[in-house]
């Protein structure tokens, strides 16, 4: 690792940021086995923050995967590697004024926190709650058949452990809620947590 690096302060101040954009930069992290919705319910809540004005992008596992996370597999410790990176980079956009909402099983706790270390207090973890047998119903995919079989190895829920959230941000159980329900839940969460950030800003507190 380069030794000779020193970390850059902005001219911009987060508060000026969200003054300028009505809101706080942040992470919405979205965490839940395969099929419990994460991917759906994060381009829908993307689309009615993006109608309410919201500066606000998604970040999906299987997007990353095929640029920046392209070189890495599925092992626990290539998952670790992909979920640092994506962690980092939603710090980057959450810092520069964005709100960021990603979408990956990220089944360990330590990747998890660590995501959570990287954008500091804007940070929030939502558990997408669904049962494996739920899951492995709706089966999107076609993945779970392929774990099953011994297709696809490491696959979590099957051959790879899920760790589930011990104490997350907002808990949207997919089990029992349809897509507009759930996005309905997300909004009312960020317009709790997001708008407060704008508003002290506007007064100088």
């Amino acid at each position: 690792r380069a030794s000779n690096i020193q970390k850059v302060e902005h001219a911009i101040s987060d508060d000026a940021r969200a003054l300028r954009n009505g809101h706080g930069g942040g992470v919405l992290w979205f965490t839940g086995l395969s099929g419990a919705g994460k991917s759906t319910l994060a381009v829908a809540t993307e689309r009615r923050l993006f109608n309410l004005g919201y500066q606000v992008y998604v970040l999906d596992g299987d997007n990353m995967r095929q640029g920046l996370n392209a070189d890495l597999g599925f092992s626990p410790e290539e998952r670790g590697e992909n979920i640092r990176r994506v962690g980092e980079v939603a710090a980057l956009m959450a810092h520069a004024g964005m709100l960021v909402i990603t979408a990956f099983i990220s089944p360990y706790r330590s990747d998890r926190e660590r995501a959570r270390k990287a954008t500091g207090e804007g940070f929030f973890e939502i558990y997408l709650q669904a049962d494996l047998a739920v899951c492995e119903k709706r089966d999107p995919k076609g993945l779970y058949a392929k774990a099953r079989t011994g297709e696809i190895e490491n696959f979590t829920g099957i051959s790879a452990p899920y760790e589930v959230p011990e104490s997350p941000d907002l808990v949207v159980n997919t089990t029992i809620q349809d897509v507009d329900s759930a996005v309905d839940t997300i909004i009312k969460y960020v317009k709790e947590c997001f708008h407060a950030e704008a508003t002290r800003a506007a007064k100088g507190i």
